[in-house]
């Protein structure tokens, strides 16, 4: 199936059903008054996050979706029935937008997330509710309302906590095959991953991981050069970029240190805000180094780069160090989960329910007076 992360689809909800003015007739009731029913309800559009789906294919073709206008009312006071909704199923990590003016609708991330994206038109009113004691006979009646009507923008961000991030053959996809079931094509030639691949990382019972693999960026991406950054977009929503190298090329005119100033380069230039999420240093192909060498490059490299955080050393081929470096990874996501859970509070050290002015606490007691003041009724009882 072609993996389609982008779409344009127009939506038109149903137009609200017409009022009705009638009156009624009827044998031997000559002033049966009115009995116009109201208009139904236009049907809504909804977008409903499935997570069976992983790409927005469906879209590419099928362009128009509308929903079911509302019934007209009738007579005998008979109201118009509603139309019915439509529900557009996406996959979970859409986001929806509004293609004339930019703004965002609405961002499906939960399974079964259901978002209401145009709204039906309301029904009109049949003379029925015209009626009154100074007009027995209303011909009033009003039109049902329209529909709304809006060209979308369907986005599809994929959901993962990690993202691989470098240059072509950098060793992306043989590390992604390597950790997890994920199976993407692994080839000798530049630009084998043509669209992002997903692997669910198991580094232990219950622990567990998200992994996104896109294709390589080279130095004009941002002009178009290569995949261009079509495919950033899937890397937004992560929490760790690993920055995969090569530190072996069969060129050796090829300088690796420029390969990763080149895709930090290309990243500030799409999002400022991805290119400051944390990111690792993760230096592949080491097996293909003489072990005398294999130190002195590394230290070439972070020493060229002037590179601060953590540096990993490993072989997506022999997967020497990946076991190591998933770990460490997982142990990050789970430090930064629950730093972002709220502190735990003790429940007997709550402040509880702000106090009655009118009850007297018990500072307010001790600095009273000691003498009690009986009522009226009871010293009038003890005299």
């Amino acid at each position: 199936m072609k993996f389609v992360d982008e779409a344009w689809i127009d939506v038109a909800a149903g137009d609200g059903g017409n009022g009705c003015a009638s009156f009624r007739h009827e044998k031997f009731k000559e002033f049966g008054g009115p009995d116009g029913g109201d208009g139904g309800r236009g049907g809504h559009v909804w977008a409903l996050a499935d997570d069976n789906l992983n790409t927005l294919v469906d879209y590419r073709y099928t362009r128009r979706f509308e929903a079911q206008r509302g019934e007209h009312g009738r007579g005998s006071d008979q109201y118009g029935a509603k139309g019915q909704d439509i529900v557009l199923r996406m996959p979970v990590g859409t986001v929806i937008s509004d293609a004339d003016t930019g703004e965002v609708l609405c961002e499906l991330l939960q399974p079964g997330q259901k978002e209401l994206i145009a709204r039906g038109g309301e029904g009109g009113r049949g003379n029925l509710h015209f009626k009154s004691s100074t007009n027995r006979a209303p011909r009033q009646r009003t039109l049902g309302q329209p529909g709304e009507r809006r060209r979308l923008k369907l986005e599809l961000k994929l959901l993962a906590d990690v993202g691989l991030l470098g240059m072509p053959n950098a060793g992306k996809s043989t590390l992604i095959a390597a950790v997890s079931n994920a199976r993407p094509k692994i080839a000798d030639y530049p630009f084998t991953t043509l669209h992002p691949n997903l692997g669910v990382v198991r580094v232990g019972p219950e622990k567990s991981f998200v992994m996104a693999d896109v294709p390589g960026l080279i130095e004009g991406a941002a002009e178009g050069a290569g995949l261009g950054h079509q495919f950033l977009r899937h890397l937004q929503r992560t929490r760790l970029l690993l920055h995969l190298v090569d530190v072996a090329p069969f060129d050796d005119t090829v300088d690796p240190v420029a390969q990763v100033r080149t895709v930090v380069a290309e990243l500030k230039k799409y999002d400022p805000a991805l290119a400051a999420k944390p990111r690792w240093l993760v230096l592949n192909k080491v097996d293909m180094l003489p072990p005398e060498e294999r130190e002195r490059r590394v230290r070439d490299i972070v020493r060229r780069l002037r590179f601060k955080g953590p540096v990993f050393e490993i072989s997506a081929l022999t997967r020497e160090g990946c076991e190591r470096l998933m770990q460490q990874v997982y142990e990050h996501l789970a430090q930064e989960r629950t730093a972002a859970l709220p502190a735990p509070t003790d429940p007997r050290f709550d402040a509880g329910p702000p106090a009655d002015p009118q009850i007297a606490t018990p500072s307010d007691a001790s600095s009273a007076s000691p003498t009690v003041s009986r009522p009226r009724a009871v010293r009038r009882a003890a005299s």
